[in-house]
């Protein structure tokens, strides 16, 4: 009995010795290490080493990595350029465009013959050495086309006034689109009230038509009443030929005379580049 109680302690005496040497690897482990590990700024599976509840990672989830003030000023900057390019754009083809007008042929105009007020045949070729404004209207037009007729006899006086030169290689032409009702009387009558150097033009139906298609001149009765009468619509434009016959512009219903004289010198002192 005596025997078993003796192992017992035994054992247990080196339980105890056990625990305690245990205890002070532990001990000994912790104080060569530093302060205990806390588990908050312990090193994450990811490896950034940072809490997940930082000051960093608040900001960021409050505010994002771009402010709505970076998002105005990127805008405002996308907007310039593409306004700088879209100008620029404009510009080259404007560029484009002159140099086209000033040495290409447009299918525009071509052989054409009409009689003048003294019933002589006049044709394209009547013309040659001369620059022609040529505009197509009707008599008995009650706006439009004196107002243009008017603005070609201020082309011509500024011209006359500046530049004596051009102005006397320069033949402002005026064709009838009502020849059913436009007689050389009534154009006589007609011319009475415009620039003196004014050629008047008219023809058969059939002639006026031909030539009306050759220039693509829009034309059409309009507003015609029970007793017969009407206007006629048409394109209102005014055609710049050269001294060789060629279209070298056309000038709108919005130019200005200044705009027209402009335009008119640019292109009769033009000297093509080859």
């Amino acid at each position: 009995m005596m025997i078993r109680t003796s192992l017992s302690l035994t054992r247990n005496h080196i339980r105890l010795q056990r625990s305690a040497s245990a205890a002070k690897r532990l001990m000994s482990q912790s104080s060569s290490r530093g302060k205990p590990i806390d588990p908050k700024t312990a090193k994450t599976s990811a490896g950034t080493g940072r809490p997940a509840n930082s000051a960093g990672e608040e900001f960021s989830r409050h505010r994002g990595p771009v402010s709505w003030a970076a998002f105005g000023l990127i805008a405002v900057a996308s907007a310039s350029a593409v306004g700088y390019f879209q100008v620029e754009r404009e510009r080259r083809l404007e560029r484009a465009m002159g140099k086209v007008v000033s040495t290409g042929k447009p299918a525009i105009g071509g052989p054409w013959s009409l009689i003048d007020l003294d019933g002589n045949l006049v044709t394209n070729k009547t013309f040659e050495g001369k620059w022609l404004l040529l505009y197509f209207g009707f008599a008995r037009c009650p706006d439009i086309c004196p107002s243009e007729m008017l603005k070609v006899g201020r082309v011509m006086d500024m011209l006359k006034e500046e530049y004596p030169n051009l102005a006397q290689k320069i033949q402002p032409v005026f064709v009838s689109v009502d020849p059913a009702r436009d007689s050389l009387k009534a154009l006589r009558e007609y011319g009475k009230d415009f620039h003196p150097s004014y050629v008047f033009l008219t023809g058969s139906p059939e002639q006026v038509q031909q030539m009306a298609k050759k220039y693509r001149v829009y034309v059409s009765k309009a507003d015609e009443t029970e007793d017969g009468d009407y206007l006629v619509d048409h394109s209102i434009v005014v055609y710049f030929h050269d001294d060789t016959g060629d279209l070298a512009d056309c000038f709108t219903q919005s130019m200005r005379p200044k705009d027209v004289v402009e335009k008119v010198i640019e292109r009769m002192t033009f000297i093509p580049t080859y």
